[in-house]
């Protein structure tokens, strides 16, 4: 099947496509956000580190220019001496440069939030298409991004060359200034330029950031056949979730129907409903619905009923009225107990004649239904 077209997504990205891009090590990135970062955190350092890193940048020019005379002439001495203005030179850029690695991983997390992409460790061959990196290269992406790459070099180098244009004559007074306050001159010079390149590639990257969401939800949109084709990988396939279902219906049906020989009375209508009622007075608070059914559902209970001797009992205002207000096992409502109170007193009454003896009880009559609870013959 040829690729879906750009023109046919117009779909947003589902949660489950943003989910599946993130696992890939797609995340919105910006650039400009990320040299904003590094450049106004080099900047804050050097402000609150400046006056201990100048004081340790001197005490290493002046330990360079001060050396004795054999040293001269030794070159494993002149190497000693330059490991150790290496070292000390290391040692107090150290905290700007772990200052700057912070910023630089801290960017992107504030854009696409902390993401650990196995796969995007994986080799990308695909990638290494000439091709469609040439294709890249002059895309409307890769257009804009030369367009940004240009302008951010224009405004540090604009900014840069204001700052020295401006403060032109005075540093060029640093040259016959003592070494101390120069270097704290030129330090205070740098980082006001600083700021002002700051400044200026943070108004670039609130331009950068939205154009960087838009393009990345543009690039992850779905056309309506992705949308109804990842709806139905994540419902599944409605034919199989239909014989499931009917699987479930059918297991549910099975429990029930193994209640049935466990009820102390089955309440007809006496052909379209029956619902079966079982009631321990030392579990129970009130009688509960084991099993209930209509049509030919309710000709099963009834016959499963009579095979294991169950009481039964046609009463159809109130079998309509059990069916339509009680779920299986759960106690009926209290606005039933007294008609079934009566039937139960009924089963009590025939079950003692069956073992004793005597007169045959009468099954009760005219059960009385609260009004409202017995949905009627338009249920029959």
């Amino acid at each position: 099947m040829a690729e879906e077209s750009d023109l046919e997504k117009t779909e947003a990205p589902s949660p489950r496509r943003l989910e599946q891009a993130r696992e890939e090590g797609q995340v919105p990135q910006s650039r400009e956000l990320s040299t904003f970062f590094v450049t106004i955190t080099g900047v804050l350092a050097l402000w609150l580190l400046g006056g201990w890193m100048a004081e340790r940048m001197l005490a290493v020019v002046r330990t360079g220019f001060s050396f004795e005379r054999e040293t001269v002439f030794d070159v494993a001495l002149m190497l000693d001496v330059l490991r150790g203005q290496l070292s000390g030179a290391l040692l107090m850029l150290m905290p700007l440069f772990l200052t700057l690695l912070v910023a630089a991983v801290a960017a992107p997390i504030v854009l696409g939030g902390l993401n650990l992409a196995p796969k995007a460790l994986g080799p990308n061959f695909g990638r290494m298409n000439p091709i469609k990196g040439l294709g890249r290269m002059f895309s409307a992406h890769g257009l804009m991004e030369m367009v940004k790459a240009i302008l951010k070099s224009l405004i540090i180098g604009g900014v840069a060359s204001m700052v020295l244009w401006s403060n032109k004559d005075h540093l060029l007074d640093l040259m016959v200034t003592p070494i101390e306050a120069g270097m704290a001159d030129f330090a205070g010079t740098v980082i006001f330029a600083a700021v002002l390149i700051a400044a200026s590639l943070g108004l670039l990257a609130l331009m950068d950031v939205p154009f960087q969401l838009w393009q990345y939800h543009k690039k992850l949109r779905m056309s309506k056949e992705e949308v109804k084709r990842e709806s139905k990988e994540q419902e599944g396939d409605p034919q199989v979730k239909g014989r499931i279902r009917a699987m479930q219906r059918e297991m549910a049906r099975r429990r029930m129907m193994s209640e049935v020989p466990k009820a102390d009375v089955v309440v007809t209508n006496p052909t379209h409903f029956s619902v079966a009622l079982k009631y321990d007075a030392e579990r129970m608070g009130a009688p509960v619905v084991v099993a209930k059914g209509r049509g030919e559902l309710a000709l099963k209970i009834r016959e499963i009923a009579r095979d294991n001797e169950v009481p039964l009992l046609e009463a159809p205002p109130l079998a309509r009225a059990l069916y339509r207000h009680c779920e299986l096992e759960q106690a009926i409502p209290a606005a039933l107990y007294t008609a079934v109170a009566e039937v139960m007193a009924y089963v009590y009454q025939l079950d003692a004649w069956m073992k004793q003896g005597g007169l045959q009880p009468e099954a009760p009559a005219d059960l009385q239904v609260p009004e409202g609870m017995d949905p009627g013959a338009a249920e029959e």
